[in-house]
């Protein structure tokens, strides 16, 4: 079906008139400082109303173990396949 009536501009910019970009409202942690989405734990230090809700250090530092491991795992299976060239 084909459009009848042309758009002008200003019409066209009325109906674009809701389409601009807000910037996010952000908190401040109480804890650490750094900004965070209002009403959602600090992504930084894991506080939500001064109080832990995720132990994120703990968490890091078991990730941390976890990669190495990996990489232990990797550098032992390359040291022990040998290289054969034709």
């Amino acid at each position: 079906m084909v459009i009848r009536m042309r758009h002008t501009r200003s019409h066209t910019a009325n109906r674009r008139s809701h389409h601009a970009l807000t910037a996010p409202n952000l908190a401040v942690c109480k804890n650490c400082g750094s900004q965070h989405r209002p009403h959602h734990m600090c992504l930084n230090c894991g506080f939500y109303k001064g109080r832990v809700v995720i132990d994120l250090l703990a968490k890091k530092k078991s990730r941390e173990a976890r990669l190495q491991a990996k990489r232990e795992l990797i550098q032992g299976a390359a040291e022990e396949t040998p290289v054969t060239t034709k």
